[in-house]
């Protein structure tokens, strides 16, 4: 069991923050657990993404015949950091959002914006 962990141990890191932000999107009424639920979601993809990257023994790809090396691509790794950059963007914009929603309604909870009742 624990050299299952060892070597999987990442991927649960991806399922539980996937499965976590699922379930506060979904069950929560509340905006702001909603918002940070599609973040945990964006950041188990992000780690997802960086774990299928990674590769034990890779160096950086220089061409050199007389260097024997497994190389590693680095693609992805810029891919996600842009996806941080992005998300962490998406995120203010949600914030200040739902700031202006809180001061115009006086609450963050979806069931009470829909009917515009107090």
């Amino acid at each position: 069991m624990s050299a299952y962990l060892t070597s999987h141990g990442p991927y649960l890191s991806f399922v539980v923050l996937v499965a976590l932000g699922a379930y506060m999107l979904l069950t929560h009424h509340n905006l702001l657990r909603a918002l940070v639920g599609l973040y945990l979601i964006q950041s188990g993809g992000i780690v997802f993404f960086i774990l299928l990257a990674f590769r034990t023994g890779g160096t950086v790809p220089i061409l050199d015949e007389h260097i024997e090396m497994i190389p590693v691509n680095p693609l992805p790794h810029a891919l996600m950091l842009t996806a941080i950059v992005v998300g962490v963007a998406t995120l203010g914009v949600g914030l200040a959002l739902l700031h202006r929603i809180q001061e115009e309604s006086g609450h963050l909870e979806d069931d009470r914006l829909e009917g515009n009742s107090e």
